[in-house]
């Protein structure tokens, strides 16, 4: 019987460019729709407190703690960073990784300046709760990140010995990002619809839409997170010189 499976288990072998390409697609059509959804349905963007300021704080969470943070912990998978130094992409992983978490900290100045300008409560919700509680998770990951594989003067046996931690928070941070999002979706969606939960339950145009774009989310996490586990597309030089360099 193994023998048997054996076949169909190398056909689901699917390289890994092929998937980041769908991936891409996938990221691309996740901004795409709440940049979409932010336009049409809520007004456009503006950063004069209203709103329209708000409205910013969606597109760029998408786009940091989703979008551009997938691809960042995904960097080492591609076979092409397997050869040569690892430097680079410890620079290219780290820089993305700023710049996602450079775009969520703008996303939440967004929301607690539409928040304090208008006299909305902040940080009441449980979206709220988890949302922040990611992004403080995600900055004591970077900085320790920063500290254990980029700084030359960090022991070999504390980076071997954070390392797996490092992974698991990275995926951790992930999960808790697409849950931030997809919660943040129906938190809105019961906020804007005219008489909230009434009109939710009849599921108009735009709960649809915004309904597709959590679920375009969900789809782009648990793939990332799929990524992340799958053996044969992690670097092979765990125990390697340069590994520790």
């Amino acid at each position: 019987i193994p023998r048997r499976l054996h076949p169909l288990a190398e056909m689901l072998d699917l390289p890994f460019l092929p998937f980041s390409f769908l991936l891409s697609i996938l990221g691309l059509l996740c901004m795409a729709f709440v940049t979409a959804w932010c336009q049409h349905w809520r007004g456009g963007f503006s950063w004069d407190g209203s709103i329209l300021t708000f409205n910013w704080h969606p597109v760029l969470m998408v786009a940091g703690l989703v979008v551009i943070y997938g691809a960042a912990i995904l960097v080492y998978r591609l076979p092409f960073t397997w050869r040569g130094p690892k430097l680079p992409w410890k620079l290219l992983h780290g820089s993305l990784t700023l710049l996602a978490f450079g775009l969520s900290v703008l996303g939440l100045v967004a929301v607690f300046r539409f928040h304090n300008e208008n006299g909305v409560p902040n940080m009441y919700s449980l979206h709220s709760w988890v949302g922040l509680a990611t992004v403080l998770l995600f900055s004591c990951q970077w900085v320790a990140g920063f500290g254990a594989f980029l700084l030359p003067w960090a022991p070999t046996w504390l980076r071997a010995l954070y390392k797996p931690i490092h992974g698991f928070f990275g995926s951790t941070i992930l999960t808790l990002s697409v849950v931030s999002c997809v919660s943040g979706i129906n938190e809105k969606l019961f906020f804007s619809l005219r008489d909230g939960a009434t009109q939710y339950k009849l599921l108009p145009t735009e709960a649809v839409f915004a309904n597709t774009l959590g679920l375009l989310i969900l789809l782009f996490g648990v793939l990332v997170v799929g990524a992340l586990a799958r053996p044969s597309w992690k670097r092979p030089d765990a125990d390697s010189p340069d590994s520790c360099q």
